[in-house]
């Protein structure tokens, strides 16, 4: 589980809109953009190169 303090820091690398975060789905996904980051180990993978698109 991510920290809150962690939570309010983070931001899309992409476009730095503010990230959801989905416990049980281990993922960021932007507010603005839809990309969804993985969170493995409890450590976000923040690299555009490894988002997807949600819904797409």
């Amino acid at each position: 589980m991510l920290s809150q303090d962690l939570l309010d820091i983070l931001v899309c690398p992409a476009c730095r809109n503010p990230l959801r975060y989905s416990e049980t789905a281990q993922t960021l996904t932007c507010t603005a953009c839809r990309r969804v980051y993985p969170i493995q180990d409890d450590i976000p993978i923040l690299l555009v190169e490894r988002a997807t698109i949600e819904g797409a």
